[in-house]
């Protein structure tokens, strides 16, 4: 598999250990060092993957992510410290796709750039012309595009597959462990907590009150389905 990914790190070491792991196997991957020549770059060459961390010099990480999701929807896999819970959920709720913390696993970072690439291929072969209603909310996988009662609403794309996979099988209860084993493709499902981020975001895109919501529901003590509202 191969793929182009862009690493924004300020620490050389983990900027050399990051890109060599990708490109030994077979990632074209290419690094910056701060958020403003990240964001050149991402504006001037076409990438598959934004590896991103959120402390870095002059523009952090999560303006980076800010700015790019208001152009972009490139997936972005954030690096953060252990202990930075509130910097994660910014990042999820600005668009990031999911998270490693400080210090991971070379193995488990390029198994989820590895999922990404497999899930934005698989995304293509099933866009063809599927579109999906589910009450008042209309998916359409060929042009990656939702409304909800008929107006246009701008999903990152962990949300659109989040999406997907509820409107693949209305009043279905998901457990948050399969809905981060669907998104990422992976044993490396990271803190499930990302997942209930990803759904509170997207409740804030679709429901027509947030804090009541009628078509994510939420299954105690299991997961999450979609019914028609």
């Amino acid at each position: 598999m191969s793929g182009r990914v862009l690493v924004v790190d300020d620490d050389p070491g983990i900027v050399d250990v990051v890109t060599y792991a990708l490109r030994r196997e077979g990632f074209n991957a290419e690094a910056r060092s701060d958020g403003e020549s990240a964001l050149a770059a991402l504006r001037s060459e076409p990438y598959d993957v934004l590896i991103l961390d959120l402390m870095l010099p002059g523009l952090s990480g999560l303006d980076v992510c800010r700015r790019l999701r208001a152009e972009s929807r490139i997936p972005i896999l954030m690096l953060t410290a252990k202990d930075a819970e509130l910097d994660r959920v910014l990042g999820l709720e600005l668009g990031a796709d999911d998270y490693v913390s400080k210090p991971f696993s070379v193995a488990e970072l390029v198994s989820r750039v590895r999922a990404i690439l497999r899930r934005r291929e698989f995304d293509r072969e099933e866009s063809g012309g599927s579109v999906r209603h589910v009450g008042g909310v209309k998916l359409d996988l060929a042009r990656h595009q939702v409304t909800a009662d008929g107006e246009p609403v701008q999903l990152t794309p962990s949300e659109f597959k989040l999406l997907s996979l509820l409107a693949q099988q209305p009043e279905r209860v998901f457990t948050r462990r399969q809905i981060m084993e669907y998104l990422w493709e992976s044993p490396y499902v990271g803190d499930q907590h990302a997942c209930e981020v990803h759904i509170s975001n997207l409740r804030r895109k679709v429901e027509k009150d947030p804090a009541r919501p009628e078509r994510i529901l939420t299954v105690r003590g299991i997961g999450y389905k979609l019914v028609a509202a």
